[in-house]
């Protein structure tokens, strides 16, 4: 009697979950964490892609986009699934003691990539307005942190989201640009690869930043807040109730990394349109890309790919910050999520703030950008293959995920992408040399 009355009072709270992941106002933890995979250190890299190798890798977009939805599938089931996120999880079942590592690696890779998207985000509003990028670098590091730690979760989610639309502006962008859209779609659906350094290297950048580790932490994390937040636990609930939030998030996640992809293969596109055409494979970062597009693409384009950068740096910010927080939280047992106060998860919100603002100071070293980039994508080639077999090693454990366990297309998808980023972080190493 007791189990169906409990089920009776828990109906209605399944039930709201599932219409809220419905539509539009329920996509969330999928959504941003794919419009966050386009942040400016990433749309550096694929800048450099299309302005170096103009159409010929376009087909890589393509090619990540089963493995994205693979890897983040999974971690959105364990998050929905155990309620707990990703360094939670692994702890538990697997032990702690190298998690140590891998979450300070995380850190120092998450701070380069906030400094170079404040870094971003500073020098393309220092191209659109009277402002010096030197002097708007700290306040835009503090506004973000603030944000993030003053504004309730549920506002702060729908800000996040709303967020996620500037990816647009760069599909925009690429038709203002003129691309040559038969050489873009022999580029798109025939693939060629040669296999010199710089291709390689190229090949190894575009993985790495794709495939990146703090979105694993933090869709798992946010997944597992969202159905906090409409009071659901899934292991206390029926089956069918859950198989409709996995379900649920699955769509989310193909949504999410749909747009992550799309963002992928039109800003190689602008690049090879405007760029490659014109010989100018000399750009290095996202800002000398939206400068570079106003000769040579109009006004227009350049303005739109502007924008892209301000806001997916804006949106990617927090969530590398709150990644690496809900980490470290996990990994020391310190209260956690967005939904709590700072009086009440004062060392969550305390480690968000240090990233961010040691982001920002970041900006003003003397290490070059670029530089900064290429020893996150180090650390991140070594931190992704590891985290990749453990996320699949717990895909398969029943103690996990029970009956909930992936697909075989999903697993397989994920096995060959842990190979394959283990592979890369070989190639990484052997362009070092």
């Amino acid at each position: 009697m007791l189990a169906r009355a409990r089920s009776r009072i828990d109906l209605p709270l399944i039930l709201a979950a599932r219409r809220a992941r419905a539509g539009w106002h329920g996509l969330g933890p999928g959504l941003v964490t794919g419009v966050a995979d386009d942040d400016p250190s990433g749309i550096s890299t694929y800048t450099v892609t299309g302005a170096t190798h103009g159409y010929s890798l376009l087909w890589t977009s393509l090619v990540t986009l089963p493995m994205n939805f693979a890897v983040q599938s999974i971690c959105a089931r364990i998050g929905v699934v155990t309620g707990e996120g990703l360094t939670a999880t692994i702890a538990r079942h697997y032990g702690k003691g190298w998690l140590r590592i891998i979450v300070l690696l995380l850190f120092v890779a998450n701070v380069v990539n906030i400094a170079a998207d404040i870094g971003a985000i500073a020098a393309v509003t220092a191209l659109l307005t009277p402002l010096p990028a030197g002097a708007i670098v700290v306040p835009i590091g503090l506004g973000i942190a603030a944000l993030e730690v003053a504004i309730p979760y549920p506002q702060f989610a729908r800000y996040l989201k709303l967020l996620t639309l500037v990816v647009f502006a760069y599909v925009l962008g690429a038709f203002a640009a003129s691309p040559d859209w038969r050489a873009a779609l022999a580029g798109t659906f025939t693939p060629r690869f040669e296999a010199d350094r710089e291709t390689l290297a190229t090949l190894v950048a575009l993985l790495g930043t794709t495939i990146s580790p703090y979105l694993f932490f933090w869709q798992t994390s946010q997944e597992a807040e969202e159905e906090r937040a409409h009071g659901v636990l899934a292991r206390r609930e029926p089956a069918s109730h859950v198989r409709a939030l996995v379900r649920a998030a699955d769509a989310d996640v193909g949504i999410g990394m749909l747009m992550a992809n799309l963002g992928f293969y039109f800003v190689v596109l602008t690049a090879a349109a405007a760029l490659h055409s014109s010989g100018r494979s000399d750009i290095e970062t996202a800002a000398d890309a939206a400068a570079a597009l106003r000769p040579l693409a109009g006004d227009a384009s350049s303005l739109l790919f502007a924008l892209g950068i301000i806001g997916t740096g804006l949106l990617a910010v927090p969530v590398l910050a709150g990644s690496v927080a809900y980490a470290s939280a996990e990994l020391f047992d310190w209260p956690e999520g967005l939904n709590e106060t700072f009086r009440r998860a004062p060392q969550f919100y305390a480690v968000i703030i240090l990233a961010t603002c040691g982001g920002a100071g970041i900006v003003f070293s003397p290490l070059p950008e670029m530089r900064a980039l290429f020893i996150a994508a180090i650390v991140n080639g070594i931190i992704a293959p590891v985290l990749l077999v453990f996320l699949m090693v717990s895909a398969h454990d029943r103690r996990i995920l029970g009956a909930f366990r992936p697909g075989a297309a999903t697993l397989v998808v994920g096995w060959a992408t842990a190979g394959l980023m283990g592979l890369a972080a070989l190639a990484l190493l052997v362009t070092l040399y």
